[in-house]
């Protein structure tokens, strides 16, 4: 039996969906609600004492964090492997997990958060938006959420999360031009998978194209992810018609900032 605490609009769980989508698995799936701070009730605190989304349990076992979830769910479900089988491929795919988990969740996080979520900050009360903060955990997560909601798209956060960003998609470009069409070549990997959620948030803020719209490469591949089943089925399907409406509202609101903060 497979159970997921999960978040729907979390790219984290969405690149998990994705692999659990790719490997055909079933699974029961917990919501936890972000926007309610049911991540830092204690009952899911004994699950996951980072407070974050998502956990999986499998098997009575409890496993965290959504890069590692992935590859334990490639190690103990062999069909449609995403890891390749030799030592050097698999060193490779973890350089492009490495690179989504220390630069591009961060800076999704602050650029979905200026455009969308600090409206959502700015509705609530002294006292409620108190909580939240307080509920952070991380002292420095929680010195750029106070940021970014101070300052929107003007956020030295924000900025590192463009550059991040700009980083990447230079990366991928050059990568796609010597192996395409995906990252490790004939076939998508977690390289891909990892990246994905990342990718389709700009894509519904409207953002992308700042990004991608010279580097011809990097638009096949994106290509080639949209038109993929288990995108479809773990992330595009499963999104909400209030959800894709918020950040198509919101995210052109900070265009003319992020663009000017990117390589003329």
């Amino acid at each position: 039996m497979i159970t997921l605490y999960q978040f729907g609009n979390s790219v984290c769980c969405q690149k998990v969906r994705i692999t659990m989508r790719e490997k055909s698995l079933e699974w029961d799936s917990v919501e936890i609600n972000l926007f309610k701070n049911e991540q830092y009730a204690p009952a899911y605190l004994k699950l996951n004492p980072s407070g974050v989304v998502p956990t999986l349990i499998i098997d009575q076992q409890v496993i965290i964090e959504s890069t590692l979830i992935c590859e334990y769910l490639d190690d103990s479900f062999k069909d449609f492997p995403l890891m390749p089988k030799d030592a050097l491929g698999r060193a490779t795919v973890r350089q492009w997990s490495k690179m989504v988990d220390e630069g591009l969740h961060e800076g999704v996080g602050e650029i979905s958060f200026s455009a969308m979520f600090r409206e959502r900050m700015k509705g609530m009360s002294p006292e409620a938006r108190r909580v939240r903060f307080e509920n952070v955990g991380d002292p420095r997560r929680r010195d750029r959420f106070m940021s970014t909601f101070e300052l929107g798209a003007r956020s030295p956060w924000v900025l590192y999360g463009v550059a991040a960003f700009e980083k990447a998609f230079r990366r991928l470009e050059a990568t796609l031009s010597d192996q395409g069409p995906w990252i490790m070549g004939e076939a998508p990997t977690l390289a891909d998978v990892n990246l994905m959620p990342y990718v389709a948030r700009l894509h519904f803020l409207g953002l992308l194209d700042l990004w991608i719209d010279k580097r011809p490469r990097v638009q096949a591949w994106w290509g080639l992810v949209q038109r993929w089943p288990s995108y479809q089925a773990g992330l595009a399907t499963p999104m909400l018609d209030k959800e894709i409406t918020e950040m198509a509202t919101y995210g052109p609101s900070i265009r003319n900032d992020i663009k000017s903060m990117l390589p003329c």
